[in-house]
């Protein structure tokens, strides 16, 4: 993946208060379709779900091309890489239920699915071996096992934008009640109750969490954008 030291376009920073971080954005580009939410990097290649097409779409991040786009079977909320697949939640139906399934590229939608517990959720995260859901109303992350039965319970004081796993573990981005206030924060899963830790102020329109092994990439979901970024 490109780093940010690298990249041809001069990176966007965003201060912050005294002991944060700041936010520099290293590459902005244009989203392959409108309000791009989950994103997850599967190998080297960037996929990313759209509310306003309710489709997958592969991103070649080197070349910033589409190279493959599949339907999904209603609108993406989350999505993380496990096992060689992707798991994807979706919004399924007129009442909104959320259910998990599993995405092979090149085979498309496994059969079946599996109801996100009380049918709520939308960010995914995965450390590769545990799969974590972001249960933003209910204002907690679960565990979920094999079955998609809750393993264990996280409760959140604010609410979660966004998820995934760097070197130091599980960041999120935290929210207030509005998903206003976006902070990129620590969530330590050793601590049998994990306390949230502010980083950095981020993007007001930042959704979803994902990290190529040098840079971090969010979706600005309204903004039809999606970037790279570090923290210093």
């Amino acid at each position: 993946m490109t780093s940010c030291t690298a990249h041809r376009n001069p990176p966007r920073s965003r201060a912050v208060s005294d002991g944060m971080a700041t936010y520099h954005e290293c590459s902005r580009h244009a989203a392959p379709a409108g309000r791009v939410q989950p994103m997850a990097l599967l190998g080297t290649t960037l996929w990313a779900g759209s509310w306003e097409t309710d489709r997958l779409y592969a991103i070649d991040v080197a070349t910033w091309s589409v190279t493959d786009e599949v339907a999904a079977p209603g609108r993406p909320y989350g999505l993380t890489a496990m096992a060689g697949e992707l798991r994807v939640v979706i919004s399924v139906g007129e009442e909104d239920d959320r259910y998990l399934y599993r995405f092979v590229p090149g085979q498309g939608f496994l059969h079946g699915s599996t109801p996100c517990p009380e049918l709520n959720g939308s960010h995914l995260a995965s450390d590769g071996t545990a799969l974590y859901l972001c249960q933003a109303t209910n204002r907690r992350i679960v565990e979920l096992d094999a079955a998609g039965a809750i393993a264990r319970e996280i409760a959140l004081p604010t609410r979660c934008a966004g998820m995934g796993f760097g070197p130091d573990g599980l960041r999120i981005i935290s929210a207030d009640d509005d998903f206003d206030h976006l902070s990129f924060a620590t969530l330590d899963l050793a601590q049998p109750a994990p306390q949230i830790g502010a980083i950095a102020e981020m993007p007001a329109e930042a959704r979803s969490l994902v990290f190529d092994g040098a840079n971090w990439w969010t979706s600005l979901r309204e903004e039809g954008a999606i970037v790279s970024f570090t923290l210093e």
